[in-house]
């Protein structure tokens, strides 16, 4: 994913575009099962990844981060991949990188690619890149081999082998395949990525793909390529236009246009417009710093721009409450209890962190603290998104197929005038965020937003004497 500064001009129009569900015996579509891990440290994790520039799976859930298990080449040499709907391409460390051969073995757990201990391994170019905010990234070349997953066998998947990194981690990048546009800015060559090249083998009928998390404390979750799962979400889907930027479709930015508490859509802002980007990659959800400094004032959260992170006293996942996320018209509600995350302990205590933080002069991101509770169609085809509240711990499936064309999604609505535009500028200021009702009642009755106030900073719980669990050198937000 690429952030980018963006100045708000917004265009209502009726959105037509939709997708086809079509139910089958046997329906052309694949899983994959994501399992959660807990991630050492989930702020750091977040800033490191703010880059400048159906076949079904279970997703173990390790806390704060999404991954699911899968192979390349032949033999096959196992991975586990981080699942993430904010960038294109799949890679994983090379198995000789200063990180994976270095003491301790950092890449044991996600696994490392051989090229020369696979038979069926091509060597592409060397033009893979990635790189972060920090300078730090990982680069080395594009292959092609064969890659395994959800019990499919896909030949000749593009990806990257990084030779050098300074993420131990693999990632699997289905966000869109690069164009050529994104090609003549920034170089390399347009390739199919994996949700494309399993459309353009007919592996499933059009680019698209539903994910369900799932809630905080389950393990499992699932993505769906090319299939909805009716079981997994309550009510029924609606579907938003994805907005470009400058031209191209290039990441999963839908426009939110009300913020809401404790089941009052809009209380906290509405009839405003904020391009938000649905991000499985991301641990957290960052928004506008005016809206994250009411929060926190609310929620007693003690920001540390040290650690950029908002501590909060962990009882706070005891109480009722939420927030109202709405989108030109359908509204997802965020549990209290899934914003608030044990992010370590000091002397057996635990130390929880809100899942918000400040979006600074990025885009902001809907991560995980939001996509938990939702049920997401991302329709790659036709740039749209679709969206349902989620039904969480669901134990049973009904699978229809997402088919080609425009005739319309079975239990799933067009939502009309939606914001569907926003101009992307490459430089300047940025809007600081939408005008916060001052006397919103958030998230506790005892409790309102100031909206300008400032939430009180604190010296890093962690450091108090005594080593924790989890805990690392965060880095702060600059300005917040």
């Amino acid at each position: 994913m690429k952030y980018s500064t963006l100045a708000l001009a917004t265009q209502l129009v009726t959105f037509t575009a939709a997708f086809n569900l079509v139910k089958r015996e046997n329906p052309k579509v694949f899983g994959l099962d994501i399992q959660r891990r807990q991630v050492v440290n989930p702020v750091a994790r977040d800033r490191l990844r703010r880059r400048q520039k159906t076949v079904q799976q279970t997703l173990d859930n390790l806390e704060t981060l999404y991954f699911a298990n899968a192979s390349l080449g032949t033999p096959e040499q196992s991975l586990r991949l981080h699942i993430d709907t904010g960038s294109s391409d799949l890679w994983a460390n090379a198995k000789t990188s200063d990180l994976c051969s270095a003491r301790g073995d950092e890449c044991a757990e996600s696994g490392t690619y051989d090229a020369n201990s696979s038979s069926t391994y091509e060597f592409v170019n060397n033009d893979f890149n990635i790189s972060y905010v920090d300078g730090s990234g990982a680069s080395g070349d594009y292959a092609k081999d064969t890659f395994h997953f959800g019990g499919k066998t896909i030949d000749g998947l593009q990806f990257g082998i990084g030779y050098t990194s300074s993420s131990a981690e693999g990632i699997l990048g289905i966000g869109y395949t690069v164009n050529e546009v994104q090609v003549n800015r920034a170089g390399g060559d347009p390739y199919a990525n994996l949700p494309q090249l399993l459309a353009d083998n007919g592996d499933i009928n059009t680019n698209a793909y539903s994910l369900w998390l799932n809630d905080l404390d389950a393990s499992t979750g699932s993505i769906l390529f090319g299939g909805v799962d009716t079981d997994k979400y309550t009510g029924e889907l609606s579907k938003l236009p994805i907005i470009p930027e400058q031209g191209v479709y290039a990441e999963f930015i839908i426009a939110l246009t009300g913020l809401g508490s404790n089941g009052n859509e809009g209380s906290i802002f509405k009839d405003e417009t904020v391009p938000v980007l649905l991000d499985s990659g991301s641990s957290l959800m960052y928004l506008p710093d005016n809206v994250a400094r009411s929060l926190y004032s609310t929620y007693n959260a003690q920001y540390d721009s040290s650690q950029g992170a908002a501590f909060v006293d962990c009882d706070l996942a005891n109480e009722q409450g939420s927030l109202e996320f709405t989108f030109s018209g359908p509204t997802i509600s965020v549990p209290l209890n899934e914003l608030v995350i044990v992010a370590g302990y000091q002397r057996g205590i635990p130390v929880c962190i809100l899942g918000i933080g400040p979006a600074g002069d990025s885009v902001s991101v809907l991560g995980d603290t939001f996509l938990r509770s939702a049920y997401v169609v991302y329709d790659l085809e036709n740039n749209q998104i679709a969206l349902a509240q989620t039904n969480f711990n669901a134990t049973s499936s009904d699978i229809s197929e997402i088919a080609t064309g425009t005739d319309g999604v079975p239990n799933a609505a067009v939502v009309t005038n939606a914001v569907s535009t926003v101009a992307v500028e490459t430089g300047g200021g940025r809007i600081n965020g939408p005008s916060i009702n001052p006397s919103a009642s958030v998230g506790r009755s005892t409790a309102s937003s100031t909206g300008a106030s400032t939430p009180m900073m604190t010296a890093n719980p962690w450091l108090g004497g005594a080593a924790v669990a989890g805990a690392g050198i965060m880095m702060g937000f600059n300005g917040f």
